[in-house]
């Protein structure tokens, strides 16, 4: 997760964070839920999940054929797989050989980031990211398979790079198809913020030169944008603040919306988020720690809110709640 050009040492990277939690035992087999009971306070609990929920940065997606398929950061993108949204179980990687190609960005390890899964026309498409600590040279790559299964997925190449002369980086993918058909990829964590281009449904790929900017901070710490499309409006969930320090995390999910998939993106109070605006969803409380990278997707039940967070002893945790809407048509987590 790469952050502020400007203060490259006071923002690690995921794979910096990640490597010394997989160094310290942070990542070694825990509770499926953080060990103490979280005290009274404004947000629920994520709900009851069991088997393989250490994570970070989820994505859903609905098999054709049931079940879920999530993609997350990892070595070559890790993948689980569920029957029921309850019981999680690994699933290996996209890219069991390894992905040579991201080497210009990673400097060759082997983590690649904050992967966004989408199903469309017989086939899977992820987009994924590859970059490197304290840089915004980074690239999002697209990847497609019929099955979703690991070493099943064909590298389609190249989507968007940054360079360290842009302002803005080009990680954290999240595809979506508008109510007119048309693809978009919403991208971007820090540096000037958020940003969306169109995608070409035929390749995959940039379907133009126009760049959109949806949502920043001022260089604050934004990341991880979300579409989700209900009731005639674009909800834009966000990740605020601090990712990846165990317990001491301070990510929590906001949200903005709009009738346009471009924006302008306003919070409840009518801020735009292009001006730092955002309506908060959901933050720490009691043992959940710096809940974000959050994906939303419908199911038959309900619509859902996955994240990850951390708990008490820092380890990433698969987060999923149900998510609600009040009378004037804005989130909430129940």
């Amino acid at each position: 997760m790469t952050r502020h050009p400007r203060t490259p040492s006071v923002f690690p990277s995921r794979r910096t964070m990640l490597g010394a939690a997989l160094a310290t035992g942070a990542l070694s087999a825990v509770p499926t839920m953080a060990a103490a009971a979280p005290a009274p306070a404004d947000y629920p609990g994520p709900g009851v999940v069991t088997g393989d929920i250490r994570l970070h940065d989820p994505s859903f997606v609905k098999r054709p054929e049931g079940g879920y398929l999530v993609a997350h950061t990892g070595h070559d993108v890790a993948l689980k797989t569920s029957a029921d949204r309850t019981a999680f179980r690994d699933a290996g990687t996209v890219f069991p050989g390894g992905a040579p190609w991201t080497t210009p960005y990673t400097g060759g390890d082997r983590n690649l980031w904050a992967p966004h899964l989408s199903h469309a026309n017989g086939r899977y498409h992820l987009y994924y990211s590859a970059s490197s600590f304290g840089s915004n040279r980074s690239a999002i790559f697209l990847a497609t398979s019929t099955s979703g299964n690991s070493g099943t997925w064909r590298d389609e190449g190249l989507v968007i790079e940054s360079f360290t002369s842009n302002d803005y980086n080009a990680i954290d993918p999240h595809l979506q198809v508008d109510t007119r058909g048309r693809w978009w990829m919403a991208f971007g964590s820090f540096w000037s913020g958020l940003k969306m281009v169109r995608i070409d449904p035929a390749t995959g790929k940039r379907y133009d030169g126009n760049l959109y900017s949806i949502a920043g901070r001022g260089g604050g710490a934004i990341e991880a944008p979300t579409l989700f499309h209900r009731g005639g409006w674009y909800y834009l969930f966000v990740s605020f603040d601090l990712c990846c320090r165990g317990a001491d995390s301070t990510y929590r999910i906001m949200v903005g919306r709009s009738r346009s998939i471009t924006g302008p993106y306003r919070d409840r109070n009518g801020t735009a988020m292009t001006s730092g605006g955002g309506t908060e969803v959901l933050s720490g409380h009691g043992g959940i720690h710096g809940p974000g990278h959050q994906d939303v997707f419908a199911d038959t039940d309900n619509d859902i809110l996955a994240y990850h967070y951390y708990a008490d002893d820092g380890t990433a945790l698969l987060g999923l709640n149900w998510l609600g809407w009040d009378s004037s048509g804005w989130p909430y987590v129940h």
